[in-house]
Parts: structure tokens; C-alpha cells; sequence
């Protein structure tokens, strides 16, 4: 672990214009990405396989730390077993065959590692690159929004039965498990025929199911693709993410606090990638609008875009929103930090701009640094309504034109350590 990943560990600075000096963003009593995260996956050598994973896993399996597991095509754990995943155990996965592993409805996994001991998903090439591997993927019993409640994923996994590949169900409080202490490093493989794999896909995973502690660190795909269910995130942290850093849809119940997301102009997809997309369908026909919509909570939040040449970057089109609402969606946003991007927000051009649609997204305690404007609605720049409804002195919102620089500093203070990141260190360490 390099020792810059120390200097994470400070606090957004109270600017005088802020509001009772209200904390926003990754908050902590301790540096919580200590000792687990890596920011510089290039430099680990993790060693050879020695241990081969394919096929189905049909019974009760568990995976040691003293082997090095590979991941050889499409990985299913079914048939209700449950694979259990010591902390510090490596599973490398394949290029060649498209490594990835599928948690089926009704199995489990308790990959819970510790603070100490992360548990790491990684590629097998000797110099490693986005995309060089498929990912992971959680499958569950919890609703989705979609008709019949229940549909598949697929990107060319060949699985034995259709049952290893679906998802959705009527059980809310759905439990697959812990997913705790967990490096996901390079997935995201793109396939001709259904896109990029994400690197953590959560299909209809239910509340009983515990996920923190993840980092997804330079993904093809989207670092975490949270599709329906009930879940509540905590201390994720999405990285050089080429795709969304956190999408969520199809009918989502989702919280999501204390999470982190830092985006590179340089690397992000020609598409317009965001920190955030939130939506309740791709097509409106393929859902049933009496169901549960996306409703997404956020507490908590940074969400920071790190450019040599902001003004320049956005110029010549490499810097996107940070946020983009769709129709149908509930969203709320507190206490969070948005710097860097153009703009802030995107709410889609069929939202209109009534009461009723903005009680139902909300942005209450936020600090938008540094953006090229803060909250639009799609290809109309006239933002007035926007600006005086969320400018309202009872939203306690800040604007700040700060550089990282300034905004992201250090704050060593013996009787509480609490933390933001130091962005321009950071990006430096790995340029």
C-alpha cells in the first residue's frame, strides 16, 4: 500500500461562506480507507494462480487465502450454496475467457474481508488495463419494476439453466450475503454483441444483504450497476472509472452514504459518463409504472473530477455532468460535495420544472464547486427556475468557485481525525 493514501485522510475545508460550517462529503471519525484501498493496482504483483475456478459451484464452497484463485470463463455459484471468500484471498480473472462471477438467485457469498486484509478481484495480465475481465455480478429475490418482476442478465455468460441468469422476485428483505472489505481492480470487459460487463452488478438484491467497503478501481463498464431491490450502500468508492461510476434503475430503493467517486476527463467514455445516472427504465414499455420507482437516497457523498486544464477540458467537450436524472425517478442528495464538472446536474428535458417534480428530487446541505453551472435541464440553458428553487436559503446550499487545490486540504486535528481526500495528490501520484 503506497504511503499517499495517507494523505486521503483530512477534511473539506469550512470555507467562510458556508453554512455553520456544515460538514459535506466522506465524513469519519477514522481514516476508513486505510490499510484496504489501492490506488495504484499497477504497481501490486499478486502472484501466479494456483487454483482453478470454473463452471458451476453447486455446493457449499470456501476459498482460502493461501491460494491464488482463477477465475476461467463464466463462474456460477448455485443451487442455494454458498461461497465463502477468506479475507485476503486473490481471484484473478481471465482475459481470454472473459473471467467472471455470477452469484445466482438463491446462492450467497460471505466474501468478508477486513480492514487489514482485503479480499481482491483483479486481471491476469502482466500489464493491466480496463476491461481486461468480465466482473461480478449478485443476483436476487428482491422486486424489480420490470413486467413479471423477474428478467436475466446475459452479456454471453452460457450458463447450464436460465435460473443461473435471473433475478427479481417479491421478497424485499432478500439476503445474498456480505460483500465487505473488497477491491475490484480492471473488470469491465467490453463483448460485441451486449456492451461493457460493470464491475459489481446488484440485480434484485435484497435488504438482509450487507454491502460496504468496495473499491472499484479503473472499470470499462460501470464501477457498481445497481439494477432494482433494496439495498443500502456504504463506503464505496468508484475510480477511473472509463463508464458510470454508480448507475441505478429499474425500480431501485437504494441509500447510499459515506462513498466516494473521483473521475478523470482523460479516461472517461466518449458517451458522457457520469458519477451518477438514475433512472427508472431504458424504455417505458418494458416496465410496469404502478411498481416501485428508482428511489435513491445520498448522504454523504464526493464526487470529484480531476482535470490538468478544467476551462480547457470542458472547451473542447471531455468534462460531463456529475449527475443525470431521468423521468420517474425520487432522488435525494444531502451533505455531499460535487467539484468539477459541466454541469453539476442534468435533469432530463421530460421532467418539467413543476413543484411536484422537484419535491420529488431534492438537493438539501450541498457544496457544487467548481462546476460550469449547477443544475440544468437537458439542452435548455436557461436554468432560472432551477437556480431560484434550489438557491433558497432553506436548502442551505453552497456555491463555491474554489480549486481543489484550496477547497481539498489538510485538517489535522488529535481529536477528530475526520477526512475528505486530497484529489491533486492523488492524480499526482499516479500521473
Amino acid at each position: 500500500m503506497k504511503n499517499f493514501t495517507l494523505t486521503i485522510c483530512l477534511t473539506l475545508f469550512a470555507l467562510g461562506n458556508l453554512v455553520a460550517q456544515q460538514e459535506k462529503g466522506i465524513i469519519g471519525y477514522d481514516n476508513w480507507l486505510n490499510s484496504w484501498t489501492e490506488f495504484t493496482p499497477n504497481t501490486v504483483e499478486y502472484g501466479e494462480p494456483t487454483q482453478i475456478l470454473s463452471g458451476n459451484i453447486s455446493e457449499d464452497t470456501k476459498l482460502y487465502k493461501k491460494d491464488i484463485y482463477l477465475l476461467l470463463g463464466s463462474v456460477f455459484v448455485t443451487d442455494g450454496a454458498t461461497l465463502t471468500i477468506e479475507p485476503g484471498t486473490v481471484i484473478i480473472g481471465d482475459f481470454k475467457t472473459n473471467g467472471s462471477l455470477i452469484i445466482s438467485r438463491g446462492s450467497r457469498i460471505f466474501a468478508n474481508g477486513l480492514e487489514t486484509d482485503p479480499i481482491v478481484f483483479t486481471s491476469n495480465r502482466g500489464v493491466k488495463k480496463q476491461g481486461d475481465w468480465g466482473g461480478i455480478f449478485i443476483l436476487g429475490n428482491a422486486p424489480i419494476n420490470k413486467f413479471g418482476n423477474e428478467s436475466a442478465v446475459n452479456y454471453g455468460l452460457k450458463p447450464s439453466s436460465y435460473d443461473n441468469i435471473s433475478y427479481g422476485g417479491d421478497n424485499a428483505n432478500d439476503d445474498s450475503g456480505i460483500f465487505k472489505f473488497v477491491r475490484i481492480e480492471y473488470a469491465g470487459k467490453r463483448t460485441k454483441e451486449f456492451g461493457y460487463f460493470n464491475a459489481l452488478t446488484l440485480a434484485g438484491v435484497g435488504s438482509e444483504t450487507t454491502i460496504s467497503n468496495v473499491m472499484v478501481s479503473y472499470c470499462y463498464g460501470n464501477s457498481f450497476n445497481v439494477i432494482g431491490g433494496e439495498i443500502n450502500l456504504d463506503k464505496m468508492i468508484s475510480y477511473r472509472t472509463s463508464s458510470n461510476d454508480y448507475e441505478f434503475n429499474f425500480g431501485t430503493q437504494c441509500k447510499i452514504t459515506n462513498s466516494l467517486a473521483i473521475r478523470s476527463p482523460y479516461i472517461s467514455g466518449a458517451n458522457g459518463s457520469k458519477c451518477m445516472y438514475i433512472a427508472s427504465y431504458d424504455e417505458i414499455d418494458e416496465v410496469d409504472l404502478t411498481k416501485n420507482k428508482t428511489d435513491v437516497i445520498a448522504e454523504n457523498l464526493t464526487l470529484v473530477n480531476v482535470s490538468d486544464d478544467l476551462s480547457s477540458d470542458i472547451q473542447i467537450g471531455l468534462v460531463k455532468e456529475a449527475l443525470y436524472i431521468a423521468p420517474d425517478v425520487s432522488a435525494s442528495l444531502n451533505k455531499t460535495v460535487i467539484s468539477g464538472f459541466n454541469p453539476a446536474v442534468i435533469l432530463d428535458n421530460r421532467i418539467k420544472v413543476n413543484s411536484e417534480n422537484l419535491d420529488r428530487i431534492k438537493f438539501t446541505e450541498m457544496y457544487f464547486n467548481n462546476c460550469n453551472g449547477n443544475i440544468f435541464t437537458k439542452n435548455d440553458s436557461n436554468n432560472d427556475d432551477l437556480e431560484n428553487w434550489y438557491g433558497n436559503s432553506i436548502f442551505k446550499n453552497v456555491y463555491s468557485k474554489g480549486a481543489d487545490s484550496e477547497t481539498f486540504i489538510d485538517l489535522k486535528n488529535p481529536k477528530r481525525p475526520d477526512f475528505r481526500l486530497r484529489i491533486n495528490k492523488i492524480i499526482a501520484s499516479n500521473d
